[in-house]
């Protein structure tokens, strides 16, 4: 009897083509966090933008939350920076390390107001300049850490792969960047950004 409920779990496994979702954690907290300081400080109070850097690179840990529907309404692959420039990271691939520094090519945690629309020689064209709003991001603009789309980034999980490095900006999937782009210009009011490990 156990070998035949083996055989018919590992056939299933093996003739099931539908895709596994990877789990999501649980974002309360911050869902809350953010609706709070959106609505105190003039932002889009229909949603923001959550990248979870303590996400495998490989996986979706880019997500659109809708406040109003109370749950993550899109989701993808993101980027993480090198940092190759301030010391040798053997885990570089996997693990993101965080910087303010100009030319460290490290990733910035913390909030950030979504700015102006502009050109792009990456992805789609667009990058939206990062406004960083707290003491761990505050070189963004100075660095030129945008988001934006870039060819090399794939538009569904990879795992155990992972994403290609940038240089500290958050680039995503063309496809998912004209999802970003059409809501970004929609917006009458600033959207967030946060950017969490």
């Amino acid at each position: 009897m156990k070998n035949s409920l083996l055989v018919l779990f590992l056939s299933f496994i093996c003739c099931n083509n539908t895709k596994v979702e990877t789990p999501i954690k649980d974002y309360s907290s911050k869902n809350a966090a953010a609706l709070e300081y959106c609505k105190k400080n003039g932002f889009n109070e229909d949603y923001y933008f959550l990248v979870d850097l303590g996400v495998h690179p490989g996986k979706n840990r880019f997500f659109i939350y809708d406040f109003k529907a109370d749950k993550i309404v899109d989701k993808n692959i993101v980027t993480h920076g090198s940092c190759d420039q301030l010391e040798e990271n053997p885990n570089k691939w996997q693990k993101a390390k965080f910087s303010t520094t100009v030319d460290s090519h490290c990733s910035m945690k913390g909030k950030y107001k979504i700015g102006k629309r502009d050109y792009s020689s990456w992805g789609i064209n667009v990058k939206y300049w990062l406004h960083g709003l707290e003491k761990t991001n505050e070189s963004a603009v100075k660095r030129v850490v945008v988001l934006h789309s870039w060819d090399a980034v794939s538009n569904e999980e990879i795992y155990p792969k992972v994403s290609p490095l940038s240089w500290g900006c958050p680039a995503v999937s063309n496809a998912f960047m004209r999802k970003l782009d059409t809501r970004l210009q929609k917006s009458e009011k600033p959207v967030l950004l946060w950017i969490v490990e």
